[in-house]
């Protein structure tokens, strides 16, 4: 390692005057470029704001930031020589600066070349007294462009010569990115090309590259930004052919159990129960038709056993009042759906019989005027043995007996899940209490606009949706799925961004499992993150929509690393959003910001010594961010690349004036209200001609 000396002379712009751990202060020469500097080989702005002076040390050069810059008057002029000391004394001004260290800038030679290397951190700091130099064009590219893997080009840094700022994708997706600033600030345009100028930058490597990226699109902004590229597909609440927008569909037997709860606002002590147990039997096909008459009453059997054990669990029916009368009512319910059959088998009809004579002998007892409804452990036990018997008497195993997950992602209608919520209902003693709940279910599937989405007539596998969906088993030229959700209903938009959130990390888990060990890369990108990741209050937002799609990222940002799926949020308030998501951001494009509170989160994003370059943020220009975290050795001022205006999300500032001025706008509401308000109908003449040609 060879200490820089080459040059130095021609380079110095002063000495250090001042030294703690992280602020050094540096007193300019008089002869220092007051504006513009010419010695470092092309003109240079200096001195500037937050651009880089080097340190001579021991080790390599010392990189430095500059804070800030200020003019200290001095009692006595610095003196060059004897030839001075006739020269009368006046207060003169002297010129100094502030700069925070940021890491070693070393100095190889091979074959005669020079090469330079930056790594952060520091070993030895510089005394008062070393020269601080200018940083040659190379040395400023070096300090830019240090790290490896660099491939994807996403602009310049304006500060440091124009040097190229590249990232590493592993670095910027894989660990989770955050792009945040004001509306108008180039946000929506950074995301859109760091995708395009990552696929770009692959097929540089491999012609049919094999990405993968998951759009959730709330405005509809990015149906055009990726065109040209292979593999794009889009889906909305509306398909329209001509812009290429097929029809979304996110069944309604994937959501889970607390997708269903939020959406239903399902209460704890009767509703939620019910609804779960719903899930289980509508999962199990326990409602599918032409099913023999076996199989039914053995699936009810079963469905059976397990309310019984849950009652038990859950302390009752030998627990207090009303416990104990509801186990009786719904003894009587259970009765009468267990009538026997002449399609029985004689060992099944046997089974049936001692189980009905039992729950008879039951009932008879608290029958009378003063009936006491206490039920005894003993009474229980032979009840539920007896349930077991006639369960395995038709052709049930004992492992049958466990609850069937309720969710497991497997197919079911609308109206067999109305069926199963009010058979369980029956069965379990609620019926009174879940009409509220019963009439959201209704309400959702009898939605016209949203019965494509939950409810598509045309049956799809989980295969087959994921294939759709997440990858094409069959396409290796990688995929970009955008979701625009910007035409559904407000009160199921975070029921239906939690499940493709979720789904998707759920689906890479079990692939790594079946690979053993092996992920599949998976961009996921939110957009308007603070309206989907907002930070709620544990408290009293448990089981809402919004708290429910939270939690679901606050996991995908805890544990998406280690299955392959990576987190890009964009987002205008990162005030608002999610704590616990935001603190596993590691990597940080930050545009303009001006709103007090959302400066004071990011500025907790870095060390003290480095907020100085964060008080831009107020004034940065449209597309110049601060790029900062672990995609980037250090914090570092980007002008992003130019994206033609036909990628561009569709998020440019009204034109006002124009429209004021040239009136070239014309409104025909009429194919707006029509569509809006024909929406059912149109939907089933499309339909009603679909049939009528494939017939």
């Amino acid at each position: 390692m060879i200490t820089p000396i080459s040059n130095a002379e021609s380079l110095q712009i002063g000495s250090v005057d001042f030294v703690s751990p992280d602020e050094i202060k540096i007193t300019l020469d008089l002869d220092a470029p007051n504006d513009v500097a010419l010695n470092t080989g092309v003109p240079r702005p200096f001195p500037r704001i937050n651009s880089y002076v080097l340190i001579s040390g021991e080790g390599g050069f010392l990189v430095s930031q500059i804070e800030w810059i200020t003019i200290e008057r001095s009692q006595f002029p610095k003196r060059r020589g004897m030839q001075d000391f006739g020269v009368l004394d006046l207060p003169y001004p002297l010129r100094k600066m502030s700069v925070i260290p940021l890491g070693v800038l070393k100095e190889s030679i091979k074959d005669n070349d020079t090469a330079y290397r930056f790594a952060r951190g520091i070993e030895t700091f510089p005394t008062v007294g070393d020269p601080v130099l200018l940083p040659t064009q190379s040395q400023l590219k070096a300090i830019i462009e240090s790290g490896d893997n660099r491939r994807v080009n996403i602009g310049i840094s304006p500060l440091a010569g124009n040097a190229v700022v590249s990232v590493d994708p592993d670095r910027i997706f894989g660990r989770h990115l955050a792009v945040l600033g004001n509306t108008g600030s180039g946000k929506s345009c950074s995301v859109a090309g760091l995708l395009r100028w990552s696929i770009e930058a692959a097929k540089k490597h491999q012609d049919s590259p094999n990405t993968r990226f998951i759009v959730l699109d709330p405005n509809g902004e990015y149906t055009n930004s990726f065109k040209g590229l292979a593999n794009v597909r889009v889906y909305g609440a509306e398909p329209d052919k001509s812009q290429g927008i097929k029809q979304l569909v996110v069944p309604m037997w994937l959501w889970n159990t607390a997708e269903w709860v939020a959406f239903t606002q399902a209460s704890g002590k009767a509703q939620k129960p019910t609804l779960v147990q719903a899930l289980r039997c509508v999962r199990d096909g326990q409602f599918e038709v032409n099913l023999s008459d076996s199989v039914m009453v053995r699936r009810y059997l079963r469905t059976l056993i397990t309310i019984s054990l849950l009652e038990k669990n859950a302390g009752s029916p030998w627990g207090h009042f009303p416990q104990n009368k509801n186990f009786y009512l719904k003894l009587q319910s259970w009765r009468k759906g267990l009538e026997p059959s002449d399609t029985y088998d004689e060992k099944g009809k046997n089974a049936l019989g001692n189980l009905n004579k039992h729950i008879d002998d039951l009932l008879n007892a608290r029958s009378g005027q003063y009936p006491q409804y206490d039920f005894s452990k003993s009474e229980i036990d032979q009840l539920i043995d007896l349930l077991r018997n006639a369960h395995q008497a038709f052709g049930g195993m004992e492992t049958d007996v466990l609850p069937i997950d309720a969710d497991i992602p497997r197919p079911f209608t609308g109206e067999d899940f109305l069926r199963s919520i009010e058979a369980n209902a029956e069965m379990m003693g609620t019926t009174d209490y879940i009409e509220t709940m019963l009439m959201r279910v209704k309400t959702l599937i009898s939605d016209a606009k949203l019965k494509p989405v939950i409810c598509p007539e045309n049956g799809i596998t989980l295969d087959g949706w994921l294939d759709e969906y997440i990858c094409p088993s069959n396409n290796k030229d990688g995929s970009i799925t955008i979701i625009d959700l910007s035409l559904l209903p407000a009160e199921i938009t975070h029921i239906i961004t939690s499940v493709m959130a979720r789904v998707t990390l759920e689906v890479l888990q079990r692939y790594r499992r079946q690979e053993k060990g092996e992920t599949l890369p998976t961009i996921l990108v939110m957009e308007e993150a603070h309206t989907f990741i907002k930070k709620y209050n544990s408290d009293t937002e448990n089981e809402n929509a919004t708290a429910m799609c939270t939690k679901v990222f606050e996991k995908i940002a805890r544990e998406g690393r280690k299955y392959g799926l990576g987190l890009v949020l964009s987002s205008q308030r990162p005030s608002e959003l999610s704590p616990t998501v935001i603190s596993q951001c590691n990597s940080f494009l930050l545009h303009r910001l001006s709103n007090d509170k959302d400066q004071e989160l990011v500025g907790k994003l870095v060390p003290d010594n480095l907020r100085g370059l964060l008080r831009e943020l107020p004034s940065l220009p449209s597309r110049n961010a601060i790029l900062l975290g672990w995609a980037s050795e250090l914090p570092v001022m980007v002008r992003m690349n130019y994206l033609e205006e036909k990628y561009r999300p569709k998020s440019d500032d009204p034109e006002y004036w124009d429209v004021w001025t040239k009136n070239d706008r014309v409104v025909n509401w009429n194919t707006v209200a029509s569509r809006w308000q024909d929406y059912a109908e149109a939907n089933s003449n499309s339909d009603d001609e679909e049939d009528e040609n494939n017939g």
